[in-house]
């Protein structure tokens, strides 16, 4: 019988080869599989926040649509709450003036606290009227030529009849050395009427001080200081939010939207400036707003 030719086992380095390639070619497919499974991922992730955007996207639509018919409700409320508080602010005023006769201490005490009343109201007003017209973007800004001695005395007289607290003084400091600014004066004008307003709320006895000086950079600034009861540090990050109010007693007999802060800071903003306040309770609290002397399109209407 022929010899069997005998099996030659595979020298060491070869064999050494061939594990070493079986390894790499199954160390390419774990990974080949690897960025398959990644990619896979990748596509879902993708796919979702794509989804994720359309949502967005829709939910925005309907915030922006939501938002647009918030301020036209508040625009048509607005222009409609005017005309029957007109109407009682003008019949007050015939009776104040005693057209139909004389009237008795406590109806003039009644008719006094109708008009106080109608005035809050048309405030309030008036507040949510300048709300919707910032939320639509429908502010215009008119700037004109203004002396600050005007400016004071028209504040002056606006607040002469409310001031029936005889322990309270409103005081306007003489404008020194301010020269004429070029700004929307009206603006201006309700900005420092809701600050000296607040002022007026919550200064039992003392004073309200409206004062005015030059600042940095071509700038103006305006201060109400009062004696009032001062604001605790822990409002005082909230006080320029819409609808803030402090917490406090006479916060609870008192009226109001709590916008006004927040619609001053909003038109300093239009005027190209900004607001701030200093306060500690039971000392006062100071007001500021802070504007260029002349708003940056002067030069096209000087």
């Amino acid at each position: 019988m022929p010899d069997q030719p005998e099996f030659e086992p595979m020298p060491g380095a070869a064999r050494a080869g061939h594990d070493a390639h079986a390894g790499h070619q199954a160390l390419l497919a774990a990974r080949d599989q690897e960025i398959q499974s990644l990619r896979q991922e990748l596509e879902e992730t993708n796919s979702g926040v794509l989804a994720l955007y359309a949502e967005l996207d829709v939910q925005a639509e309907s915030l922006r649509q939501a938002n647009e018919l918030k301020s036209r409700f508040l625009a048509y409320m607005s222009h409609e709450f005017r005309t029957p508080i007109g109407a009682i602010q003008s019949i007050a005023r015939i009776l104040q003036d005693r057209m139909d006769g004389p009237l008795t201490e406590e109806q003039e005490r009644q008719v006094n606290f109708i008009q106080t009343t109608a005035a809050e109201l048309s405030d309030m007003v008036s507040d949510l009227l300048d709300l919707a017209k910032m939320e639509a973007g429908r502010i215009d800004v008119s700037p004109a030529w203004f002396d600050m001695v005007d400016l004071f005395s028209a504040l002056r007289g606006m607040f002469k009849p409310v001031l029936t607290n005889p322990d309270l003084m409103l005081v306007f400091e003489e404008p020194v050395e301010i020269p004429k600014i070029y700004s929307d004066h009206r603006k201006l004008a309700q900005i420092l009427r809701n600050f000296i307003s607040n002022a007026l709320k919550f200064t039992p006895r003392g004073e309200v001080r409206v004062s005015v000086q030059r600042s940095e950079g071509e700038m103006i600034t305006f201060c109400v200081a009062d004696t009032g009861i001062g604001i605790a540090p822990e409002f005082h990050h909230a006080m320029f939010q819409d609808y803030s109010q402090i917490d406090s007693p006479i916060q609870k007999r008192l009226r109001g939207t709590g916008l006004g802060l927040s619609l001053s800071k909003r038109l300093a903003e239009v005027l190209g400036g900004s607001v701030g306040m200093r306060s500690e309770p039971n000392k006062g609290s100071t007001f500021f707003v802070t504007i260029p002397l002349n708003t940056p399109d002067a030069a096209t209407h000087a």
